[in-house]
């Protein structure tokens, strides 16, 4: 086999995630129910990204006039709160607005983490494989072991009860499960015509790994990614409902609910509101992951 060749195969190596936008498209709103998921999580990200400008008070306004107040339908309600006030006053849909930037936030933040780690060490482990695979996988296979909230709650009682180390804790849980997928694509990819060409003309290990097998795992890691945004969410929301996240005047939403526990009986909206919240956001991004997954794994595509 000439040089020339050689280089043939390795450039004709598969595009997946690169396959035009408009065939992307065509998988992905075939599924209605991706297609709804995706408009209500643009509408979150303006919501946050506006929220200042959205919000009718400030998230912690407290207005002694109206402590509890009901949602406007509801007898004594009114209007300058559309959706009730809690327990100090403070208006529940300026504090609901305000707690979509917190969300997003962290699902953000530990996906990033959780994904550069991830694929560092799953490539690692996936190209090297002896010793450093078996090292790597075997810590993964001990966090795995314990249950991922009670992980999280150990790690937050370690550093200590905040926000940020609520987000390490989550990032931490969730690492295991890029690492070992990416490290599966790669050993699936590291046997293909084109990596075994790119070996032959030289390429360098780190090139090799980054540029000529990265690209071609990025799909299930892209699908992963959507999934665990919603768990970030909810183990965020966990974590601050238990008072090891998010601590109060903080409106994120979590936090929110445990603010309002000993009002379920008698304000039922300081509870719900909070939850609807959680519930429709995780909702949208579990069923946006359901159409990037058949847009993306050519095993679901039609012909």
């Amino acid at each position: 086999m000439t040089e020339t060749t050689i280089e043939e195969i390795v450039d004709d190596r598969p595009t997946g995630f690169k396959a035009d936008l408009s065939e992307f498209w065509s998988y992905f709103s075939e599924n209605r129910g991706a297609v709804i998921g995706l408009v209500f999580f643009i509408c979150i990200v303006i919501i946050a990204v506006f929220a200042d400008f959205i919000a009718p008070h400030g998230p912690n306004q407290q207005y002694r006039d109206a402590l509890l107040q009901p949602p406007f339908w509801q007898s004594g309600g009114e209007l300058r709160f559309p959706l009730g006030t809690d327990a100090i006053g403070r208006d529940m849909l300026s504090r609901l607005i305000h707690g979509s930037q917190y969300s997003l936030f962290i699902g953000c933040i530990v996906v990033s983490i959780s994904l550069f780690v991830g694929i560092i060490l799953g490539l690692a482990a996936g190209f090297f494989r002896g010793k450093v695979d078996t090292f790597i996988m075997r810590i993964m296979d001990v966090v795995l072991a314990f249950p991922s909230l009670l992980l999280a709650l150990v790690l937050v009682a370690i550093l200590g009860p905040s926000l940020i180390n609520a987000m390490i804790a989550i990032a931490i849980v969730q690492q295991p499960h890029y690492v070992r997928l990416t490290r599966a694509a790669v050993l699936s990819e590291m046997t293909k015509d084109y990596v075994i060409a790119a070996r032959v003309i030289g390429v360098k290990s780190l090139r090799l790994m980054f540029v000529t097998i990265l690209p071609n795992c990025m799909a299930p890691l892209i699908v992963q990614a959507a999934l665990s945004f919603s768990t970030a969410i909810l183990d965020a929301a966990a974590l601050g409902f238990l008072g090891m996240g998010a601590q109060p005047p903080t409106p994120e939403w979590g936090t929110m609910l445990a603010d309002a526990r000993e009002f379920i009986l008698r304000a039922w909206w300081v509870v719900t509101f909070p939850g609807v919240a959680i519930l429709t956001t995780v909702l949208a991004i579990n069923l946006m992951g359901d159409g990037l997954r058949d847009a993306l794994d050519p095993k679901l595509k039609r012909s």
